[in-house]
């Protein structure tokens, strides 16, 4: 897999991680630890390493030709750097046709319009490419910033998943939010 989506009008682009994006990738995650600590698992520090960053992108990659998981960098098309990750994963095949959506962006990107952007972008992949029906993700119930990506990407709320993951440690409520394909369509959302 080798393309790039763009949003022109949100001022990012999409494209899948690979081995050669390790280090930039590498330096997102750093520059961000501690600041995004609170919303992510606690990680060995081994993760936080060149080694650690090439492991998970070549699983990822192993992830993509069993379709499994798809994992793009964010960039911002006006400094064409790597900004942030999003990932559609967990995909399920068969009768479900669904899969989740993962994601972070730099802490100094965020509030303008970036992440929104590069959701929609997800979605559009997800429904036109994967050909899933349905995207699902689930966030910390104190997450407005998340909360609010989603729902301008036509999200809606499902519920709340009790202790659902562990995110620093602990066992978490989450908010869970899907879209359907149909949703998406009807909703007019531009081609990629």
């Amino acid at each position: 897999m080798s393309f790039i989506l763009t949003n022109q009008s949100a001022g990012i682009y999409l494209a899948p991680i690979r081995s050669q994006n390790a280090e930039s990738l590498l330096e997102l995650r750093l520059r961000n630890r501690s600041v995004h600590s609170r919303y992510e698992p606690e990680r060995e520090d081994g993760f936080f390493t060149l080694k650690g960053q090439k492991q998970l992108i070549l699983q990822r990659m192993e992830d993509e030709e069993l379709d499994r998981a798809y994992m793009f960098g964010i960039y911002s098309a006006e400094e064409e750097r790597l900004i942030g990750q999003i990932t559609i994963n967990n995909i399920v095949r068969g009768v479900g046709q669904f899969a989740d959506l993962g994601y972070f962006i730099d802490h100094k990107h965020q509030g303008r319009g970036f992440m929104t952007g590069a959701v929609g972008l997800a979605a559009e992949y997800a429904f036109q490419v994967l050909g899933l029906h349905r995207l699902q993700a689930a966030i910390l119930l104190h997450n407005d910033a998340s909360r609010r990506v989603l729902e301008k990407n036509g999200f809606q709320p499902e519920g709340i998943a009790r202790r659902f993951l562990k995110i620093n440690g602990q066992w978490q409520d989450h908010r869970t939010y899907a879209l359907l394909a149909d949703e998406a369509s009807s909703a007019g959302n531009p081609p990629m």
